[in-house]
């Protein structure tokens, strides 16, 4: 704190040291006291903190807290910090532990998840909220709310991947949720640069410009991950040396994700496509016994500090968003709205052609309920022109993730025993 002060805003060493310094004590008391899922507990105590130190304004008490931690989050640009420095590692942690020899037999469904669900999920967010917030008070164009459908129809790797493994859910049914939050969000990353690029221009994208984005986007990142995993895999199959081989992992995920912006490609996609190569093809014929186990505790460890660094910072976020009574109602409508698109375009096929995607019945209920959004909504709404309108959005976001995490995430273990308990 007294760099902070003697500065006047915080270094990044400071950054770096009081999000690890505050996450290691959120995580002692939720391990100590609390006992929920390290990624929900952190983020409920961090919440709670944050709520508290709201309560003590509204009651006009000063306790000379509140500015430090205002001035600390407000020096972390939270869109960076995700998008060009966390993600990466996370992603390519996810990836890494996904049988690929499994998800291919169910490559299709996942491709219709996460590519038609997630581009009919944003059309249905944005008119339906274009339609509803008037009635709240609160107005945001159509472009603003198709904005918001496509930065919050993705489901978050990060946010499914971390509560997914507690849930006890089947495993074909975990590695549809899984593939599918894997590459939804390179498909809203691109629909919201599409839309967002619309804004800034004024002028709407040609069917063909759209398209040729798209492929180069997605189509760019997806190449660029091959050729990234097939370089990373044949330099660990030269060697047995698991220190360097743990090293040829880490360089390929952070060198990889700056190339792949240089490139004008989809860094996630990369990752993920990087991360099933090293993790299938690199684990069965690369890899020794003991660098197999080295890798895996390294990116466990990565994953899970991360992770909860992560929801820390989305639980004290709060106190830098303004809530009004309209703005309380608009999230209120916000999150039956992203429930109800999260049915149409997936639960409503999966229910109806059950046996088309070879899942267990009751298997919609969970693909619902377990839609979990997190770090990437709040980090695209953050990443919107300065304005009242993203002030809307933001706020929306903040709302709908915070319940996804702390309800549909602390409940989609009742909600697997129940819809699929009999076919596990």
């Amino acid at each position: 704190m007294r760099a902070c002060r003697s500065s006047g805003a915080p270094t990044v060493l400071d950054i770096a040291a009081i999000c690890l310094v505050v996450t290691a004590v959120l995580a002692y008391l939720n391990h100590r006291f609390v006992r929920l899922p390290t990624t929900i507990g952190v983020m409920a105590i961090a919440l709670g903190i944050s709520l508290c130190m709201l309560g003590l304004d509204a009651l006009d008490i000063d306790y000379g807290l509140r500015q430090y931690e205002e001035s600390f989050l407000r020096a972390i640009d939270f869109s960076d910090l995700l998008m060009q420095g966390m993600l990466s590692f996370l992603l390519f942690a996810g990836a890494l532990h996904v049988d690929l020899r499994a998800l291919r037999r169910y490559r299709w469904q996942v491709a219709v998840l996460a590519l038609l669900g997630t581009v009919l999920s944003t059309i249905v967010v944005g008119f339906s909220m274009w339609a509803v917030l008037p009635l709240a008070g609160v107005e945001l164009s159509l472009l603003h709310c198709l904005l918001f459908g496509a930065l919050i129809s993705p489901t978050d790797p990060i946010a499914v991947m971390g509560i997914l493994r507690s849930a006890g859910a089947p495993k074909n049914l975990e590695l549809v949720i899984a593939g599918e939050s894997l590459f939804n969000d390179g498909v809203g990353v691109v629909l919201f640069a599409l839309l967002l690029g619309l804004l800034a221009s004024g002028t709407v994208p040609s069917a063909q410009g759209a398209g040729v984005l798209l492929l180069r986007e997605a189509g760019g990142g997806i190449a660029f991950g091959l050729v990234l995993g097939y370089v990373t895999f044949r330099l660990i199959r030269s060697i047995d040396q698991y220190q360097v081989e743990v090293l040829l992992t880490l360089a390929a995920v952070v060198g990889g994700y700056a190339l792949a912006s240089h490139l004008h490609v989809s860094g996630p996609l990369a990752m993920v496509v990087c991360g099933l190569m090293i993790g299938n093809g690199g684990r069965a014929l690369a890899m020794s016994d003991q660098t197999r186990r080295y890798i895996d505790m390294f990116w466990e460890l990565v994953d899970e500090i991360l992770n909860a660094v992560l929801f820390v910072l989305i639980g004290l976020e709060v106190l830098l968003i303004e809530f009004t009574g309209p703005i309380l109602m608009g999230c209120a409508a916000a999150i039956v709205v992203a429930l109800a698109a999260r049915t149409l375009t997936v639960g409503l096929p999966v229910g109806a052609a059950g046996g088309l995607f070879k899942l267990p019945p009751g298997s919609h209920l969970v693909l619902v309920w377990g839609g979990l959004r997190g770090g990437i909504s709040v980090a695209l709404a953050l990443s919107l022109p300065p304005g009242p309108q993203r002030e809307v959005i933001l706020a929306l976001t903040y709302c709908v993730v915070v319940f996804s995490i702390m309800v549909q995430g602390l409940s989609i273990g009742r909600v697997v025993g129940a819809a699929v308990g009999s076919a596990r």
